[in-house]
């Protein structure tokens, strides 16, 4: 995602009635389906673009989620499905749901990611939105993952994905719901975006904005910030966290290195300071949140595979400092 969002503020989501709202979800139960309090999520690659080829068993331990990426769509809308690339190198389909057993076993939850850059899955009426959920519950079923990850870049439809998240929330009712938007379809509660994940709140699991390929953007005090900074990375998670989510729904995305993204990449100091600022209200930059979030959920990356192609610093810096936040 490319651009530069001008002339909208988000101040107002400051106001007395929603930072009401946001008081009240701080105290609302949310559930913890299998995830850890504080989390760490990783996309794993189901193909070769350079990046260190993984199979599931090589993700780095560190990670709580791992999101398979992508769904692949079908020619019925809405519909999806996965298909293993060879590229990575399991000898079967089994072998690979093999390695989803041995990752859950290990406490990890194993979800399938929908979209993506190129994606092009379309849940826009009543159909498509049977087709979606029924898909992705046979895809739960047949491959044993947890839940789905939505990651759409190309627009969606709030009426019609909340409509399918809900029926498959229904089959699966610990279902692992996360969802990666872009910056700009988190500026305000009315995007279609936030307001899916306001309509599934009481089961979604995180919100993992991509705090990346961003242009310039609103921070929850109408002030513009630039991305690769704490003050970016704050003032946006601000805007979810006075918006109507639960801290425990919000979690930071970020690249895992700078070949991983076309920008937006900061080190994993940057990415600690923004959780120590959001959490705790130290190390923050020229905005500090006028209250702090200690449930919050946790960061991101793209990708399990960078990161490994990094040294894994994502996973042993961000992932040692989310594992510790009180």
């Amino acid at each position: 995602m490319k651009g530069l969002l001008a002339g909208v503020s988000a101040a107002a989501l400051l106001s007395a009635g929603t930072v009401a709202d946001a008081n009240a979800a701080d105290a609302a139960a949310v559930p913890q389906h299998a995830v850890p309090k504080h989390a760490v999520t990783g996309y794993w690659q189901n193909f070769n673009n350079g990046a260190t080829v993984q199979k599931l068993k090589d993700v780095d331990d560190a990670y709580d989620i791992i999101a398979v990426s992508f769904a692949d769509a079908t020619g019925q809308p809405g519909a999806v499905t996965f298909n293993l690339d060879p590229a990575v190198g399991y000898g079967s389909v089994d072998d690979f749901k093999a390695d989803i057993k041995a990752k859950q076993a290990a406490g990890k939850a194993v979800v399938l990611s929908v979209g993506g850059e190129k994606g092009s899955v379309s849940v826009s009426d009543e159909a498509s939105a049977k087709n979606f959920a029924d898909s992705v519950n046979k895809l739960m079923d047949d491959y044993g993952f947890n839940g789905v990850d939505i990651d759409l870049e190309n627009g969606l439809n709030s009426t019609y994905m909340t409509q399918a998240l809900k029926a498959v929330h229904a089959a699966h009712g610990d279902v692992v719901v996360t969802m990666a938007p872009q910056t700009i379809d988190m500026q305000s509660p009315q995007n279609e975006y936030f307001k899916t994940a306001l309509g599934i709140k009481d089961f979604l699991t995180a919100v993992n904005m991509q705090y990346y390929n961003s242009g310039s953007m609103n921070g929850c005090d109408g002030k513009v910030y630039a991305q690769g900074s704490v003050d970016f990375l704050t003032s946006l998670a601000c805007i979810q966290l006075e918006g109507g989510l639960d801290p425990s729904q919000v979690g930071i995305g970020v690249p895992a290195s700078s070949s991983a993204a076309g920008s937006g990449y900061v080190s994993p100091s940057v990415v600690n300071a923004a959780l120590d600022c959001l959490t705790q209200g130290s190390n923050c930059g020229s905005f500090k949140p006028s209250r702090t979030y200690p449930g919050l959920r946790g960061a991101m990356t793209w990708s399990t595979n960078w990161d490994a192609s990094n040294g894994n610093a994502f996973a042993s810096q961000v992932g040692g400092h989310v594992h510790g936040l009180p």
